[in-house]
């Protein structure tokens, strides 16, 4: 099996069009703009996962254990 690498550093848009599965994650997560029409190619060019959860106060900790759970190796997301 393929190893799967969500680099918190990339924005948005990058990770949905590497892995298209992880919009429904970050939807399940209480991001549910991401599903509206033309988020990912607007917004979703300078948003990161980090930058969003900061924004929508939700723990980025978390976010790394439901990603990993779901078979992601995640790295990057220092700094916001």
């Amino acid at each position: 099996m393929e190893e799967r690498v969500l680099d918190l550093d990339k924005t948005l848009h990058a990770l949905c069009t590497e892995y298209p599965q992880i919009i429904e994650i970050l939807r399940d997560a209480g991001f549910s703009e991401i599903t509206k029409p033309g988020m990912l190619t607007t917004v979703g060019r300078f948003m990161t996962i980090p930058k969003g959860a900061a924004m929508r106060h939700v723990d980025l900790d978390l976010l790394r254990r439901i990603f990993e759970e779901r078979g992601f190796r995640v790295t990057g997301g220092g700094a916001v």
